[in-house]
C-alpha cells in the first residue's frame, strides 16, 4: 500500500464495553490493524472483527510484552505502510497510559495522528463502588496520582500538599504500593481515620470494592486478597460507598456471559444483558456465507406460485430470510415473484427471531412452532398444508434432518434448497483471554441459540473442558448438541430472548443466589 497512513491513539476506558465512546467503537470496525494493551478487556476485545489484523503488546504496570520503544516503532511502520493504525489503549491513553510517549515518534517523522480521549478508571471505577469523587460537602478538588513510579526510580509523591489540599486522592497502579502511600499520607499529617477503599477490577464482573480507614485500607485489603488492577481512594467521600453503591445490585450483577451468535447477527441477548448488569463477551463463533450463484433458489422462484393450488415457504433463522432477499435482488426479481402467482401462499418460521425477520421483509408468518424446533415446524406445516401443496424450504446447506420427515409423510411435495454454508471462524484475539476465564471460573454460563453455534464455539474453543460449562439453550434441538459434550445444560421454555433471558436471570441472577 503506497502513501503515508495514519494513527489513532485512542483509549478504551476501564474495561466495561458500554464506557467506549462512540469513536473508538468505529475505529474498531474501521482499522486496518489494532495493537492493543493486556488490559483491554475480553468484553472489548470480542467486538473486534475476526478478519482484523490484531497485535497484542501486553503492556500493563511492571510487565511490558513488548517493550515500550518497540510499540512506538511497530504503530511508526505500520502507519508508513500507509495502514490505518489504532492504538487502542486502556483508560485514557493520556492519563498515567504513556500515550504523549507514543506519539513522538510518530511527529517526529510527520506522521498523521488523531487522539481519542477514554473514559479514565480514575473516576470511573470509583463511580462504579458508588464513591463521586467531588461533593460540595466532603471534597470540592480531585487529585490523580500515579503509585508506580518509574522503574528503578524511588517514591516522589509529595504527601504533604497532597494533605494540605483536603481533597479526593486517586492513586493509579498503586497496589503494590498501598502500604507505602498510606503511611506517606499519614506522616504527612493525614487524619488515621479518613475514609478509604480499594477498588479491584472497577467496572468489570469482578469487581470488589473494601472501604475502610487510611490506617486500616492496606490490613483489609490483604485479608480479602485484592490484587492489581485497582484503585485507591483516599478521602471522605469514600464513606457514601455504603449508601450509593449500585454496580453489584443490578441483577446480574457481577456475573460475566459468554454469547454464541453469528457474525451477521445484531446480538439483541447482549443487549437485554448488559441492562441487567452483566457483562458480555459476544463471540460470534459461526458465519454464514451464501451460495452463489444459486441456480435451484432461482428456478424454485421462477416458477413459485404455480406449482400448486397451495404453496409455503418456509424459514429456519434469519439468516436464512435475509439471505434469501439478498439473492432475489441478486436475480433481479423482487416480493411480486412470490406472491403473484395463482396459488395461495402461506409462510412458516421456526421460530419468533425468524419471524421478526420476516415482517422486516413485509411477509407474516402463517405458522410458527410453539417450540422452536425443525421437527414441530415441520409437522405444524403437514397439520394445516392443503393436501397436494407445494412446500420450498429455504435454510443453510446442511440444515436439520428432522424437518422433512413430517411433510413428506403428509404427502406433500417438498423442495429443500439450500441458501447458505455454515462456516466456523476463530477469533484468535480474543481466544486464548477466554480460555483463562473458563479455567479461572471467570465465565458464569454461556448462550447458545442454535445447534450451530454449539458447534462453532467447541470448534473454535477446542481445549476446554466442557462439562464445567454451564449451557443455557435456546430450544431441544440446541440442547441436544451440548449435551454430545456433557455441558451443564439448561434450556429456556419458549424459543425467544425474552424466555432465555429469564432462564438465565433464574441460573444466575439475584433470585438464584
Amino acid at each position: 500500500m503506497d502513501g503515508t497512513g495514519k494513527v489513532w491513539l485512542a483509549g478504551a476506558g476501564p474495561g466495561d464495553a458500554g464506557l467506549l465512546t462512540v469513536r473508538t467503537r468505529e475505529l474498531i470496525e474501521a482499522a486496518d490493524i489494532i495493537v492493543y494493551d493486556a488490559l483491554i478487556s475480553a468484553e472489548i476485545l470480542s467486538l473486534i472483527p475476526p478478519g482484523k489484523e490484531v497485535v497484542n503488546v501486553g503492556k500493563r504496570s511492571g510487565h511490558h510484552l513488548v517493550p515500550q520503544h518497540e510499540i512506538n516503532e511497530i504503530l511508526l511502520k505500520e502507519a508508513q505502510k500507509g495502514r490505518k493504525v489504532l492504538r487502542l489503549k486502556g483508560g485514557d491513553p493520556f492519563v498515567f497510559g504513556r500515550g504523549g510517549e507514543e506519539l513522538e515518534l510518530l511527529a517526529e517523522h510527520r506522521i498523521p495522528f488523531e487522539i481519542v480521549p477514554g473514559i479514565t478508571s480514575a473516576t470511573a471505577v470509583p463511580a462504579y463502588a458508588g464513591i463521586p469523587v467531588t461533593h460540595r460537602t466532603y471534597a470540592s478538588s480531585l487529585h490523580i496520582i500515579t503509585g508506580h513510579p518509574r522503574q528503578g526510580g524511588t517514591d516522589t509523591i509529595d504527601y504533604a500538599s497532597l494533605v494540605k489540599m483536603k481533597g479526593t486522592l486517586v492513586f493509579l497502579m498503586g497496589i503494590t504500593s498501598m502500604e507505602v502511600i498510606l503511611n506517606g499520607l499519614m506522616d504527612a499529617g493525614l487524619d488515621r481515620d479518613t475514609p478509604a477503599a480499594v477498588i479491584e477490577n472497577g467496572t468489570l464482573f469482578g469487581q470488589r470494592r473494601v472501604i475502610s480507614v487510611v490506617d486500616r485500607l492496606a490490613e483489609d485489603a490483604g485479608k480479602a486478597g485484592i490484587r492489581p488492577p485497582a484503585v485507591i481512594i483516599v478521602g471522605d467521600v469514600c464513606a457514601l460507598s455504603d449508601r450509593f453503591h449500585w454496580a453489584e445490585d443490578r441483577p446480574l450483577g457481577g456475573r460475566q456471559i459468554l454469547v454464541t451468535r453469528p457474525r451477521q447477527s445484531s446480538s439483541v441477548l447482549a443487549g437485554k444483558l448488559r441492562t441487567l448488569g452483566a457483562q458480555v463477551i459476544e463471540l460470534p463463533s459461526i458465519a454464514t456465507r451464501a451460495i452463489s450463484p444459486n441456480t435451484a433458489l432461482q428456478r424454485a422462484i421462477k416458477q413459485f406460485g404455480n406449482r400448486a393450488a397451495q404453496e409455503w415457504l418456509l424459514f429456519t433463522s434469519p439468516a436464512g430470510v435475509r439471505i434469501f432477499f439478498e439473492q432475489l435482488a441478486e436475480f433481479k426479481m423482487d416480493i411480486r415473484h412470490i406472491l403473484c402467482g395463482s396459488a395461495q401462499v402461506k409462510v412458516g418460521a421456526i421460530g419468533s427471531a425468524t419471524e421478526r425477520e420476516l415482517k422486516g421483509y413485509g411477509l407474516l408468518a402463517d405458522v410458527v412452532p410453539d417450540v422452536y424446533c425443525a421437527a414441530r415446524l415441520g409437522e405444524a406445516v403437514a397439520a394445516q398444508a392443503k393436501p397436494g401443496s407445494k412446500v420450498t424450504v429455504a435454510r443453510a446447506l446442511y440444515g436439520s434432518e428432522e424437518l422433512l420427515p413430517p411433510l413428506l409423510q403428509a404427502g406433500l411435495d417438498v423442495d429443500d434448497i439450500p441458501l447458505y454454508e455454515t462456516v466456523y471462524e476463530t477469533h484468535e484475539q480474543v481466544k486464548d483471554k477466554i480460555v483463562t476465564l473458563f479455567e479461572q471460573g471467570g465465565i458464569d454460563a454461556v448462550t447458545f441459540t442454535s445447534a450451530s453455534t454449539v458447534k462453532g464455539f467447541v470448534h473454535t474453543m477446542e481445549r476446554l473442558d466442557y462439562h464445567k460449562i454451564r449451557a443455557i439453550c435456546i430450544g431441544e434441538q440446541t440442547a441436544a448438541e451440548a449435551e454430545k459434550y456433557r455441558m451443564d445444560i439448561s434450556v429456556a421454555k419458549e424459543a425467544s430472548i425474552e424466555s432465555m433471558t429469564e432462564c438465565i436471570l433464574d441460573n444466575l441472577g439475584i433470585r438464584g443466589r
